[in-house]
């Protein structure tokens, strides 16, 4: 854990802040039961992202992804919110918190009660059909997935389903990335939580808002490659730090 002295800094200065965002990564969702990809028992342990999570991928064999898919909804309808996801939400009493910028596909700051919620990677519980464009939300997508429909192909015009989560070599939704830099270039304080600031542009995002003027309070358990931009750095979970430096 940091230091108490660090814990007050951190408090401090989102006290003072008037305009409040935060850019969360798969430390967030840790506690909640979710593996970091990359991690030790993470996804990419278990599936090859080349052969199983690109958009080329996905263009020549569907099935691949939603056979991976199968297991990761299994992990995300089974995770419920954590104490750091509803610090965060609960936050958004006070009256200054303009945004959630994350990087996360679980849907779980929506669950806690954060009412924007940008996603640079999508959302992996909402799903599309390519060909008609019709949306799909919730559980039932995923059970016929579980019953052996792979890929599931919309019921309407035939076509082929795809998850609204972003594959590597898939282009960022436009409007939710131009949403992230407007927050951040109208924020004073970003709270950095749970991310490696390694994959751009996401990692760009405290240097812009730094750049605009923000101070950045920064909260993982491991060092960053962007730790020097940070006003405060606090090493440990995101469900013990933000409760303490976020309730009033």
């Amino acid at each position: 854990m940091p230091s108490q002295k660090d814990i007050a800094r951190a408090k401090r200065l989102i006290t003072e802040a008037k305009r409040v965002c935060a850019l969360t990564g798969a430390g967030m969702s840790v506690d909640s039961g979710i593996p970091d990809f990359r991690s030790e028992g993470g996804l990419w342990t278990r599936f090859d992202p080349l052969e199983y999570a690109t958009y080329e991928s996905f263009l020549k064999n569907p099935a691949k992804f939603w056979e991976m898919g199968n297991y990761l909804a299994g992990v995300l309808l089974d995770a419920e919110p954590n104490e750091a996801h509803r610090a965060l939400a609960g936050f958004e009493k006070q009256g200054k918190m303009i945004g959630v910028i994350t990087q996360n596909i679980d849907n779980l700051h929506q669950r806690a009660g954060s009412s924007r919620v940008i996603e640079l990677h999508g959302n992996y519980l909402r799903a599309y059909c390519m060909k008609c464009g019709k949306e799909f939300v919730g559980e039932e997508l995923h059970r016929r997935v579980a019953n052996g429909e792979t890929p599931p192909k919309c019921r309407e015009c035939g076509g082929v389903i795809k998850s609204e989560a972003i594959l590597f070599g898939e282009p960022l939704p436009e409007d939710a990335m131009e949403e992230a830099v407007e927050i951040c270039k109208n924020t004073d304080l970003m709270v950095v939580v749970g991310t490696s600031l390694q994959i751009y542009p996401a990692a760009f995002l405290p240097q812009l808002a730094k750049k605009s003027g923000a101070k950045i309070v920064l909260v993982n358990l491991h060092g960053t490659n962007r730790d020097d931009v940070a006003d405060v750095v606090l090493r440990g979970r995101a469900e013990e730090i933000l409760p303490k430096i976020l309730d009033p």
